[in-house]
């Protein structure tokens, strides 16, 4: 069974220079328009989302898998975690896709948003992976912030707290009787845990220590499809 490990809700990298500024502007910009939009629907919220945030690890993933492939270099281990970042996205779309059924615009809204973000995200990692990174890393930030209140939305009974959905259970290896707080928990945890990874890349690239430490990763399936 999967002990929820505990997140730290304070974490925030303080803009150091311009391109850091401009990552925090743009984050924050897209997060006033998710709050215009979706309000406190957060099970809708996440759905959306969820589809963009799988985005970013998968192309951080293959550029840097043809990089090396160019410099016959070794990646330093950059590539697994991407990947296992962006199917780790993909899993918590999986599990709120049970919990909140998209509407039909809402499918129309990810179908536009995708391709624009993913045509988007690759130009601007080819041309500074430093603040593509680092936007994933203030992209994750608000996402705690997110399923924080998610959690409160729960806690004081404004969203009910179903059962959590099997593959959650599965993906999580949660308990039988676990319910949607769960879920939201070890969601929140990998949104903390990518955080970090994702500050502590931009800040590698940037030739810099990274401050503080990674955040734990909840224990996940070893086998996507059987967890689905």
């Amino acid at each position: 069974m999967t002990e929820i490990p505990l997140v730290d809700l304070t974490v925030h990298h303080a803009p150091r220079d311009m391109r850091d500024r401009i990552a925090l502007g743009f984050t924050k910009t897209l997060r006033f328009c998710a709050d215009t939009f979706f309000a406190k629907r957060y099970g809708h919220r996440a759905i959306v989302l969820e589809t963009v945030a799988a985005v970013p690890g998968m192309v951080g993933a293959t550029i840097n898998h043809l990089k090396c492939l160019r410099r016959m270099c070794d990646d330093k281990g950059w590539i697994r975690t991407l990947m296992e970042e962006a199917e780790n996205e993909r899993m918590h779309l999986m599990t709120f896709i049970e919990v909140a059924r998209p509407t039909l615009f809402e499918r129309l809204v990810i179908l536009a948003v995708q391709w624009v973000f993913y045509v988007a995200f690759f130009g601007l990692y080819l041309v500074s992976a430093r603040i593509a990174h680092r936007i994933v890393g203030y992209f994750e930030e608000e996402a705690v912030i997110s399923y924080t209140l998610y959690l409160k939305e729960i806690d004081e009974g404004r969203s009910p707290n179903l059962p959590a959905p099997v593959i959650a259970r599965n993906y999580w290896k949660l308990p039988d009787d676990a319910t949607l707080r769960d879920v939201v928990l070890v969601v929140r945890a990998d949104e903390a845990h990518h955080r970090d990874v994702n500050h502590s890349f931009a800040c590698e690239l940037a030739g810099v220590e990274p401050a503080g430490e990674t955040a734990p990763y909840p224990d996940h399936a070893d086998d996507l499809r059987a967890a689905a």
